[in-house]
């Protein structure tokens, strides 16, 4: 299970490869649609939420067969005023696996993966807490971090989930100077 784990994580993370957006954000105003309060649901509705007001969605290139990606979606909301991104994806587990709704096992291992590949891919990557969530019986994994990205320091909440063949990653970035912003925004997320 565990390089399972691991491949799933990389898979939707190259298709999330789309944080590059991110200093395109950074740079200037969106050209996507503006949402209004957008309803965000992933793993057939066992994750979802509403975010607020003022993100734009710019739906994610889907996965490439040829980079082992085949099958990842996603969507990249950007706010402009607030400068936060959240960056929704999922994608298939590889070889048709299946896992629980809570797989304690399978949640270990994608987030020990995914720590190791955003220490190779940020060089200040910092973890700053890690918990286990429940949410609705969906077994929930958060990771909170800061990095570099988009030319300033920005503060990162990372919610990892399984359910069946599918797996998902919602990723929100801040600047660091919005801290209160950012918690408010988790916490909407979280249902909380």
């Amino acid at each position: 299970m565990s390089s399972l784990a691991r491949k799933a994580l990389v898979l939707v993370f190259a298709a999330v490869a789309g944080l590059g957006a991110l200093n395109a954000v950074a740079a200037g105003k969106s050209t996507a649609r503006q949402t209004t309060g957008e309803k965000v649901t992933l793993l057939d509705g066992k994750l979802a939420f509403r975010l607020p007001k003022g993100f734009s969605a710019s739906t994610l290139p889907v996965g490439d067969d040829a980079k082992g990606t085949g099958g990842a979606s996603g969507t990249l909301y950007a706010n402009d005023d607030t400068r936060t991104v959240v960056i929704a994806a999922q994608n298939s587990i590889p070889n048709g696996a299946q896992v629980k709704d809570n797989d304690s096992a399978f949640l270990d291992d994608a987030t020990a993966g995914f720590l190791v590949q955003q220490s190779q891919a940020l060089p200040d990557f910092k973890k700053q807490a890690q918990r286990s969530l429940t949410l609705k019986g969906l077994g929930v994994r958060q990771i909170d971090s800061t990095a570099t990205q988009g030319g300033g320091l920005t503060l990162n909440s990372t919610l990892i989930a399984g359910s069946g063949t599918h797996m998902a990653v919602i990723q929100v970035i801040s600047r660091a100077a919005d801290k209160a912003g950012h918690a408010a925004l988790m916490k909407q997320i979280l249902g909380q």
